[in-house]
């Protein structure tokens, strides 16, 4: 049992968030770097590139130098264990990222410095108060041409309604950033050019600081000196107090400066991170909170991805261990199947590259093969107690396109991969009231993901598809209990549209935030909700 708590305690599982080119995908390099997890940084690279980033690995994500599909990755540092959930950060990207974000305990949230808060980071945040997660702030590129702190902390704070708490300072920016000043260590870390710094080597040593010290003057220049001065002198007087509890609670968020790029305050931020994140966190459930540290092994499916590598053709089924511990071969109950399962082959990934697992603990990420009978959102648990976890969103796609195969003699694989493709969350299926398969709509949150499914469709089924663009934006699931409501006596505007989902749950799309206005005033029993549930 000791072993147990101890092995729990140290895992540490969080999810990295940023808008496309913040830096998310260098930075997530550079952490597997310290942990020894891979030996040569490389930032993404365009197509024409043979090196890719560890953590992309579909063949489309290789073609376009971004990450697709969320990936996991383990390492050891310091005594933690550390599970990385890899999101998606381009525009384009799916409602994967969403869902991922329900199997970590904390965020890092990657902003870039002459940009500040992008549309991507406040849909993200969205998810993460969500749940009440920590939130951990790195603010990249320093080392290029930047917004001022002030500004940067104060977007955040009025775009998503949360405080900050700088655990370092900028000194300069661009040509003139000459490191950061540790408000806790009252250190000055000074900033040296990626050329100076061989690929992989550690921080250059931090110089501790005494702000009164005049001596600091010629190491950084009178004016940065005199700048340090000031704003440590402001932020200390006028600035929010450090509060682990608001941190935990996710009201405020510690806030990192740094430039992943040249391996700059990465270091420093991985060991403070650690040390403020917490260990696994309780699950809801329907019989009340499940303690990580329970001996009986619980877990929840929160992405299923099918053909991850030509070479498998297979499909895993990604579980968060919620509680206990997970051993190879153990038998478990899955909830929804109603049936005892043994897990086969369990695994953990480094992005495509693959390790069989012997033993995991609540808060790690494992792979299982899966048949066919594995859902997103489903329970399984081990143990005499049976319990279900709460429902994993289903989030309100943005993008709408109404899809039909080429050639009809193909029906059967244009039924089967849709169905399957829908069933691993990439992309959402809808159909007209009663309707059948030969005409579906297809919902996504970004629009790469009709490439993805054109891509997959062609290669993995061999179907040809015709995609042609809907005037809609909104999306509604419609919550009244079937016996009492006829959606056919809706009272809505005539650019409204009536349709179901694959499980016959009613829904209804709107062109515009008016149709959805008009639905409610006219409908007064009718009940309207953004998110459905797996």
């Amino acid at each position: 049992m000791a072993d147990l708590k101890n092995e729990i305690q140290r895992r540490r599982t969080f999810a990295i968030i940023s808008h496309p080119d913040a830096g998310k995908t260098t930075l997530t390099e550079k952490l597997l770097l310290y942990g020894g997890a891979i030996n040569l940084a490389g930032a993404v690279k365009g197509k024409k590139s043979s090196r890719h980033a560890v953590s992309d690995w579909m063949e489309i994500e290789k073609q376009r130098g971004i990450s697709v599909t969320s990936s996991v990755m383990q390492f050891q540092y310091n005594n933690f264990c550390i599970n990385i959930l890899d999101t998606p950060g381009h525009q384009d990207f799916s409602e994967d990222t969403y869902r991922t974000l329900m199997a970590a305990d904390s965020a890092v949230m990657v902003i870039d410095a002459a940009k500040g808060v992008e549309p991507q980071t406040r849909k993200l945040f969205k998810v993460c108060t969500l749940r009440h997660i920590p939130i951990f702030t790195f603010i990249n590129k320093m080392d290029r041409e930047a917004r001022s702190p002030y500004d940067l902390l104060d977007e955040i704070e009025q775009e998503l309604g949360i405080s900050t708490y700088p655990m370092n300072w900028p000194i300069g920016s661009g040509k003139e950033f000459q490191g950061v000043y540790d408000r806790n260590q009252k250190e000055i870390i000074v900033f040296r050019a990626v050329d100076e710094l061989a690929n992989g080597q550690h921080e250059v040593p931090s110089i501790e600081a005494d702000l009164n010290d005049p001596a600091l003057s010629e190491l950084i220049g009178p004016y940065h000196y005199q700048t340090l001065c000031d704003d440590v002198e402001l932020l200390d007087g006028a600035g929010y107090e450090f509060d682990m509890d608001a941190v935990r609670g996710g009201a405020l968020s510690p806030v990192f400066f740094g430039s992943a790029l040249t391996n700059f305050g990465v270091e420093p931020f991985l060991k403070e991170f650690l040390n403020m994140t917490s260990s696994p966190l309780p699950r809801e459930a329907d019989c009340g909170e499940i303690d990580p540290m329970r001996p009986d092994f619980s877990a929840f499916v929160f992405k299923i991805q099918a053909n991850m590598n030509r070479a498998h053709r297979d499909r895993i089924a990604f579980m968060r261990i919620c509680s206990g511990k997970f051993e190879k071969g153990m038998e478990v109950y899955h909830m929804q199947g109603g049936k005892k399962i043994k897990l086969a082959q369990p695994q953990q990934m480094m992005a495509q590259e693959r390790e069989i697992v012997e033993e995991a603990y609540a808060g790690d990420i494992i792979g299982v093969f899966d048949p066919g009978i594995f859902s997103i959102g489903d329970t399984l648990c081990a143990g005499s107690e049976k319990f279900l976890f709460g429902g994993i969103p289903t989030f309100a796609p943005e993008h709408f396109n109404r899809v039909t195969q080429v050639d009809t003699m193909k029906r059967k694989q244009f039924v089967k991969g849709m169905e399957q493709i829908a069933q691993e969350g990439a992309i959402q299926i809808f159909q007209e009231l009663n309707g059948g398969m030969e005409e579906v709509i297809v919902g996504v949150v970004g629009t790469l993901q009709f490439d993805v499914l054109e891509h997959r469709l062609k290669t993995e089924y061999n179907v040809e598809i015709r995609m042609e663009g809907l005037p809609y934006e909104y999306i509604r699931w419609i919550e009244n209990k079937e016996e009492d409501f006829d959606p056919k006596k809706l009272n809505l505007t005539s650019d409204t549209r009536r349709i179901q989902d694959l499980k016959g749950n009613y829904l209804l799309l709107f062109s515009n935030e008016w149709s959805i206005r008009w639905a409610e005033e006219h409908n007064p029993t009718l009940k309207l909700a953004e998110f459905g549930r797996w």
